[in-house]
């Protein structure tokens, strides 16, 4: 495993000298979901920082391509307002909100420790930000910014996993290979003897699945009588697939969210003959198996720590500008084809 560019981003920042803000305000700017297929970038007055608070100055922040684009539509259903919420946003659903969880940048001011730090935050899109430092992760070294974008996705499939209950020697199944299908491949293939397929109709994401130790098949030859099929595609074909991929009393992990739009499931067929146990997973509760033991933190310091493999460097590849984004985020987050969504850099956004 390479460190180099982790490397260079960390020599990079150490040799930025960090400001003391002395109660001085700055104005950033911050992306906001304006109306139906719009977005703004905002201009944002910061207030002085408190005690217990830092200053972050982002480097790169992920898009979550299947919640945004819910968001972009204005399709999140009124009763899950409150559920949605992301841990820093601003503004309400539909609109004007501003969204976002993927951000990593590198502390300009703050208490002593982690000034110069490369960090971790549930924030949304914004250039320049104030965040309690309870709620910054460091970012190990070994991991580069551009990588640890993917944070808040390795806590979803690591969360997943857990609630799966997937084992040794199991054949397990993940139907989508999106970012999150892909890390939940990537995991479950460390499990001893596994048998790990990701199913996808985008056949140029074989090579992808591959680097991630799966193989793949398109629908037409998913494979059959699996022990854990994971459903991660969004789509209602995408379900049924999974539905039909489950061995006797398999376990089936839907991990989709629809918004305000339902789908049909093909619950007839050999569904209750196969005693099928269909679960959901969600990461904004810790998996019931590791409640007791674990703590939000412990959890996304882990799936940091699970980042430390240049292959998901694979999963990062494209990136945006900042500024540009207004324009090419509602492509971006609609486009249905070969490309991951892109990473959001903040490189001279002046």
């Amino acid at each position: 495993m390479s460190d180099g560019p982790a490397t260079s981003e960390r020599s990079t920042a150490q040799n930025q000298q960090p400001r003391r803000s002395l109660g001085q305000r700055h104005v950033a700017r911050a992306l906001w979901y304006v109306a139906a297929g719009k977005a703004e970038l905002r201009p944002q007055s910061l207030p002085p920082l408190k005690p217990e608070e830092a200053r972050v100055r982002t480097l790169y922040s992920g898009i979550s391509r299947g919640t945004e684009r819910l968001i972009l539509e204005g399709r999140v259903p009124p009763l899950e307002y409150a559920s949605m919420r992301a841990p820093l946003q601003e503004g309400n659903f539909p609109f004007p909100v501003k969204y976002g969880y993927c951000a990593v940048g590198m502390v300009e001011d703050g208490p002593d420790g982690i000034v110069g730090k490369t960090v971790f935050c549930l924030h949304p899109h914004q250039d320049l930000f104030n965040a309690p430092v309870s709620m910054l992760a460091v970012v190990p070294n070994g991991v580069p910014a551009k990588r640890a974008t993917l944070a808040a996705n390795m806590e979803t499939a690591l969360n997943a996993l857990w609630d799966s209950g997937a084992g040794p020697g199991d054949i397990i199944v993940i139907v989508g290979a999106g970012i999150v299908g892909l890390l939940v491949a990537a995991l479950a293939a460390r499990l001893p003897g596994a048998e790990v397929t990701i199913v996808d109709v985008i056949e140029t994401r074989a090579p992808l699945a591959a680097a991630m130790g799966a193989s793949f098949n398109g629908p037409e030859n998913a494979p059959l009588d699996a022990d854990v099929v994971f459903h991660t595609s969004a789509s209602g074909a995408g379900f049924n697939t999974a539905i039909s991929c489950a061995g006797p009393e398999a376990t089936v992990v839907e991990m989709s969210w629809y918004g305000a739009t339902g789908i049909t499931a093909n619950l007839g067929g050999a569904f209750h003959s196969r005693r099928l146990k269909l679960i959901s997973s969600q990461v904004g509760q810790v998996s019931p198996s590791r409640r007791p033991r674990w703590t939000y933190a412990r959890r996304l310091a882990k799936a940091l720590e699970l980042l430390g493999d240049a292959r998901f460097d694979a999963l990062v590849e494209t990136d945006i500008s900042f500024n540009d984004l207004p324009a090419k985020l509602p492509a971006a987050l609609t486009t249905q084809g070969a490309s991951l969504p892109p990473v959001i850099a903040y490189k001279q956004t002046t």
